[in-house]
């Protein structure tokens, strides 16, 4: 097993168990959260499949004062053991977001129960910027040429990635389904979900502009490697200069831009008659209402007529029963 890891892997379940871990405890604050991070290691591939929360607190003002519950670890830990015993400690998670004064002896704390280094991986709940929103440590020890100095550890990047099982994979994918904003459109998600891959890809090539120029002026050595990949990578460029492809590449775009034109129009259409649609809905809805309304008062009116005539014709009943019981006694 080799004392240094060369990559680390993170699986999607480690990453959602971060964000909730945070969201529960240290949501609208400035405090971080700690956890502990369950996998395997193999020929040099921190592969991390699970983690678990650990209540830890430290001091805003100090810190060096830190607390973190290794009792309650350890009680987790060996019942994690009992469910999967190939889930090994391999290092500890923080949502940082940057390493802190504590966090080397915070890892001297976790590699007591693991069996090789722990790595420290430090997790972006709010990123910031595009890209892998974690970035992976670990602790070697650093000693000085001329020896004034003991052996220090600092912390080294490793190189992350995401990866995932089948299951995993599906399960990612009904989850995403279930919260999807059903209010965004196909067409808008779909441009928001370029916009954020060019704009990764132009935060990597001002990286790549970055290396070649420190390779070019001396301050880096040439890594051969490095240079293989993005010869690589300018070979796969489709050459522009041929004009049947040329050709190809804009008659599929303007294709693609028609069909994204009539889908447009057709959608506002559609909203327009809606909007009409609903407008005369309105409109009878009130012309019933004030018929409904002048029914009643019609009605109301009648039913005081006949009120009033029915009294008048009580008083003239009785007027006349009184002349002839006046007549009969005369």
């Amino acid at each position: 097993m080799p004392a240094t890891p060369d990559r680390v892997v993170l699986h999607p379940l480690v990453l959602l168990s971060v964000v909730d871990h945070y969201n529960r405890v240290a949501r609208d604050t400035r405090k971080r959260v700690v956890g502990v991070l369950l996998g395997e290691v193999h020929k040099g591939t921190v592969d991390v499949t699970n983690s678990f929360a650990v209540p830890f607190e430290e001091d805003d003002h100090d810190p060096s004062i830190w607390f973190l519950d290794h009792s309650y670890m350890e009680n987790m830990y060996r019942m994690f053991k009992k469910v999967n015993a190939r889930e090994k400690v391999v290092g500890w998670y923080s949502t940082g977001p940057k390493i802190r004064e504590a966090d080397l002896d915070i890892n001297a704390l976790i590699a007591r129960f693991s069996d090789w280094p722990p790595v420290l991986v430090i997790c972006e709940v709010q990123p910031k910027e595009i890209g892998l929103p974690f970035t992976a440590y670990y602790a070697v020890d650093e000693v000085r040429e001329d020896g004034t100095e003991k052996a220090q550890k600092v912390y080294v990047s490793v190189p992350t990635e995401v990866g995932q099982t089948e299951a995993e994979e599906i399960g990612v994918e009904h989850l995403l389904r279930d919260v999807k904003d059903a209010t965004i459109s196909t067409l808008a998600t779909d441009v928001s979900g370029k916009l954020l891959a060019l704009k990764g890809l132009h935060s990597r090539l001002r990286e790549i502009q970055g290396y070649l120029e420190l390779v070019a002026g001396g301050r880096l050595p040439v890594n051969h490697d490095i240079m293989t990949h993005l010869q690589d990578i300018v070979n796969l460029l489709p050459n522009m200069n041929v004009e049947s492809l040329s050709k190809s590449l804009a008659v599929k775009s303007n294709d693609m831009m028609l069909a994204i034109y009539l889908s447009s129009l057709i959608r506002s259409i559609l909203a327009l008659h809606k909007l009409i649609d609903n407008k005369e809905q309105r409109m009878w809805r009130e012309k019933e209402a004030a018929a409904d309304k002048d029914r009643k008062a019609a009605d109301k009116k009648a039913a005081g007529d006949k009120k009033e005539g029915g009294e008048e014709k009580k008083a003239g009943e009785e007027g006349n029963k009184e002349n002839k019981e006046g007549a009969a006694n005369k």
